[in-house]
């Protein structure tokens, strides 16, 4: 965490601890959308903060879904489990990997929008709303408030991960576009591959990196990704939970360029996006 960030994270802290009541859903205005994220071990005691900034939005999801490890189903606090409801679920799930913040919901409801976001973030009050009403204006593309471009070389060849430029606008959505998780990406219906699944296919191409995945089979689907445009402000994160992160280990060690070349190589991806 930025130290400029710190002030922000306390305030939200304080405010959705002390003053946020999750019992005032009902006067909300509900929106047809699933939210969908899940946690580890040592995020268990301020994930809570994540889900009550998702029940404090201006709008209200359908559900909010967090799937955890089935391993946690017996550590999870209090101030956690005491928001489940209506609108907030816990599953439990055999998977260890972040694609299992998206996968089982995707299966779930497969007639409604998803939007992933991230566990270590306190999403702003119109974020919901703000990238809802974005997917009714492009409703056939997946939506992020965070992206990069995929870029190669004049020969086509794909530049490292950390070459990719980041929030780049395509006005008419984009194969190159590769949505990023942490400020939170809607899948419409039906925008993936039907192998977005296969469990041994994600653990053995792209094990430590679900965005990759996730965009292979976009890319497989046909499913044009595009920037946001009318976007909240950042989430805020959460103090000390950052610590543990699969972003500061995949860039450090350029984990994202293999992973990205085992995809390309095993669905030639590198052809698609020629073609396209």
């Amino acid at each position: 965490m930025k130290l400029k960030e710190l002030p922000a994270s306390l305030y939200y802290t304080f405010k959705l601890r002390y003053r946020f009541s999750p019992g005032k859903q009902s006067s909300k205005t509900e929106v047809p959308v699933v939210i969908s994220l899940t946690t580890i071990e040592s995020r268990l005691g301020v994930v809570d903060l994540v889900i009550r900034s998702l029940l404090a939005q201006s709008v209200s999801p359908k559900k909010i879904l967090l799937w955890i490890p089935q391993s946690l189903e017996q550590m999870l606090p209090d101030r956690l489990t005491e928001l489940c409801g209506e609108t907030f679920e816990i599953h439990t799930t055999h998977l260890h990997c972040s694609h299992k913040k998206l996968v089982h919901t995707l299966s779930a409801f497969p007639n409604n929008p998803i939007i992933s976001c991230d566990d270590d973030l306190m999403y702003r009050p119109q974020w919901l709303a703000l990238l809802y009403q974005e997917s009714q204006r492009f409703p056939q593309s997946i939506l992020a408030n965070q992206t990069r471009t995929i870029t190669t070389d004049s020969e086509g060849n794909f530049l490292p991960y950390s070459k990719w430029p980041t929030n780049q606008l395509a006005a008419e959505g984009s194969d190159y576009v590769l949505p990023i998780g942490a400020e939170g990406v809607l899948y419409p219906p039906g925008s993936l591959d039907s192998r977005y699944d296969n469990e041994e296919l994600f653990l053995k191409l792209a094990p430590k990196a679900d965005d990759l995945w996730f965009k292979a089979m976009s890319l497989l689907k046909g499913t044009k990704c595009r920037l946001a445009t009318n976007r909240e402000k950042k989430a805020v994160p959460i103090i000390g939970s950052q610590k543990s992160s699969l972003k500061h280990i995949n860039i450090k060690k350029d984990l994202n360029s293999v992973q990205w070349k085992q995809l390309s190589d095993y669905f030639k991806l590198q052809d698609k996006l020629k073609n396209d």
